[in-house]
Formats: structure tokens, C-alpha cells, sequence
């Protein structure tokens, strides 16, 4: 292990990190209402609507997220769509986590007392407002710690963008190492650098499980 090479692989590695950290916030921002849409869509009476939402939910829960990004990457170019790599690791990160936070926000949803609903209706609330001032307050404290700990899942998954030649934090420290050759250092720089960005994540997870705790 070579530490005196430090100061030259870190500058690379940490823009890398600016780019995994740039897929997660985007992926972030495009998952979660489109899994808000997926959750309402999944619970709607309307079989016509429902069956097709869940049949794609549990079909892309059931695919490792790497093919999924194969598939965007290399073979919607076949059907005349041309995405970079940046671009398909993003959409494709980003619509697999919207169906765990479908999941994830259908089960907040359904903790929340139906009669809560009824009674907001009963006031003369319309259903949509009835949903936005009464029930998802409440879903939304229920869903918020795993909700959280999916932002750590998304950002250790953003890795797999290397695979399609994303230079992310993981795809810099493979091209370093075969440079250099220094496995041994590269990686485990890259290994301490996901630390340094999961594990404020991973508490904030845990302090928001105890105030859940706390508040049932």
C-alpha cells in the first residue's frame, strides 16, 4: 500500500464522488414522485389501472438493477433510442428505486387509519385535499426512516453506473488501479470515501427510527 500517493489519486477519486453524489440527487429527485404515482396507481380500485402499475413493480423489483441499465444503455438504441451513459444510469437508478419507494409510501399510506379519511370527508374535504392535509402528513412520518435509508441504498447502488462507463467514484478507482496498478490503496481510498458519505446518512436513519419509536 502505497499512502505517499495519496494527494495524487484523491483529487480524481473526489471527483468522482461529485458525480456519484450529482446521480444520487438526481436519481433522488425523479424516483420519489414517481413512486408517489406508482403507490396512488397501485391502490386505485380500478383493476385496469392497478394490475399493470403492480405487474411493473414487481417485474422491475425482480430484475438486478444492472440489467436494467444494460438494457436502457444498450438495447433502447436498437428501437431508436439513444441515451448517454450518464443519462441511462440516472433513469434507469431512478425508475428501479421508484418501485421500492412505491412500496415503501403505499405502506404509509395504508398505516394511516382509513376512518381519518372518512371523517376528513365528512368535514366537506375533497378527496385530494382530504389525502394532502390529512393522510399523507401521517403516511409520510411512517414512511420517512425507510424512506432515508433508501437514499444510502441509492447512493452505494449509484456505483453500478461504472458498469456503462459512468465516471463515478467506483469507475475513477478502477481506472486509476489499472493505471497505477495500486489496488490496494486506490480501493480502499474509495471504500473510506463511500464511508465518509453513507455513514451521516446511516445515523440520520437511526435518529429518525427512534423519533418514530418515540412518537408512536
Amino acid at each position: 500500500m502505497d499512502w505517499s500517493s495519496i494527494h495524487v489519486y484523491l483529487p480524481f477519486l473526489l471527483k468522482g464522488a461529485e458525480m456519484t453524489i450529482y446521480i444520487t440527487i438526481l436519481s433522488l429527485i425523479i424516483s420519489t414522485p414517481l413512486g408517489l404515482i406508482f403507490a396512488a396507481a397501485k391502490m386505485c380500485p380500478w383493476k385496469i389501472i392497478s394490475w399493470p402499475i403492480a405487474t411493473v413493480i414487481n417485474i422491475t423489483r425482480g430484475l438486478p438493477m444492472i440489467v436494467v441499465l444494460f438494457y436502457i444503455y444498450f438495447v433502447f438504441p436498437d428501437i431508436g433510442i439513444t441515451l448517454s451513459s450518464f443519462q441511462a444510469s440516472v433513469i434507469g437508478i431512478a425508475f428501479c428505486f421508484s418501485t421500492y419507494i412505491a412500496e415503501i409510501f403505499r405502506a404509509g399510506i395504508e398505516s394511516v387509519d382509513r376512518g381519518q379519511l372518512e371523517a376528513a370527508r365528512s368535514m366537506g374535504m375533497s378527496f385530494p385535499k382530504a389525502m394532502r392535509r390529512v393522510v399523507l402528513p401521517q403516511a409520510f412520518h411512517v414512511a420517512l426512516p425507510p424512506y432515508s435509508n433508501t437514499l444510502v441504498m441509492m447512493l452505494k447502488d449509484s456505483a453500478l453506473a461504472s458498469t456503462i462507463a459512468v465516471t463515478e467514484m467506483t469507475r475513477q478507482g478502477q481506472l486509476i488501479a489499472a493505471s497505477t496498478f495500486d489496488n490496494t490503496t486506490v480501493y480502499t481510498l474509495v471504500a473510506l470515501l463511500y464511508l465518509v458519505l453513507c455513514l451521516p446518512l446511516l445515523a440520520l436513519t437511526k435518529q429518525l427510527e427512534k423519533r418514530q419509536i418515540k412518537g408512536a
